[in-house]
């Protein structure tokens, strides 16, 4: 056999094999409304946000299982399905323009509560409520901001030695006020920032205390995009 055709004849055999990452003339072809893996839909959809493990980023941490005891099954699908108009989440359902079917948004809950909430979590804790319809009062929340949060983010709130800005311009453009109060009440634990019983030990936080804080930070939140006051 010449040089050139033991080669030929060797790149044959491993294409006709089972390599990795190759698929066999007999393997089925899933289109992407019949994809049923919650892995493969959360890594797909979710988990640039998210995080690969829910535990936040970009966005709120879904594997926290504090966020889990306070936000309930259709609050996280109607999420899920239709987004958050003016902010970075975006709809994933089809009949929102999607990609997503029903069922694939029920398998993302659902896979969400099954792997990463706890039961019991909170135990006789009672946190404030996940949303609120009360418009809040700015000037209390400024107080309540001074008390519990000033230590982290700055006086102002532009920042400070263990935290960065939270009334920077462009982040308040890009997050609306239910990300605002989820945050302020579940707290970011991967980066040290404590729920809404750690900010000062013993005087965990009250739903007035989260809806008017909510409110003073929404009152800096600039007219247009990256612009400040």
């Amino acid at each position: 056999m010449k040089p050139g055709a033991f080669g030929l004849a060797v790149i044959l055999a491993i294409a006709s094999c089972g390599v990795p990452g190759r698929r066999s003339a007999d393997s089925p072809v899933l289109s992407p409304a019949q994809v049923s893996d919650f892995p493969i839909l959360y890594a797909q959809n979710c988990a640039g946000c998210h995080g690969r493990d829910g535990q936040g980023g970009l966005a709120v941490a879904l594997g926290d299982p504090v966020y889990l005891a306070i936000a309930g099954d259709s609050t996280i699908r109607r999420v899920t399905a239709e987004g958050v108009p003016g902010t970075a989440m975006p709809a994933f359902a089809q009949q929102a323009g999607g990609m997503l079917t029903d069922a694939q948004v029920d398998i993302i809950v659902s896979g969400i509560r099954a792997r990463w909430a706890k039961p019991g979590i909170l135990g006789q804790a009672k946190p404030p409520a996940y949303a609120t319809q009360a418009p809040g009062d700015p000037k209390h929340g400024e107080t309540v901001f001074s008390i519990n949060c000033s230590s982290c983010h700055g006086v102002t709130g532009r920042g400070g030695e263990r935290a960065s800005s939270i009334v920077d311009g462009s982040y308040l453009t890009l997050v609306s006020n239910q990300h605002l109060r989820t945050i302020a009440i579940v707290g970011l634990p991967t980066m040290g920032a404590p729920d809404w019983r750690g900010d000062v030990p013993g005087k965990p936080l009250v739903d007035k205390d989260v809806t008017d804080v909510v409110a003073w930070l929404a009152s800096q939140r600039p007219t247009f995009a990256g612009g400040s006051r």
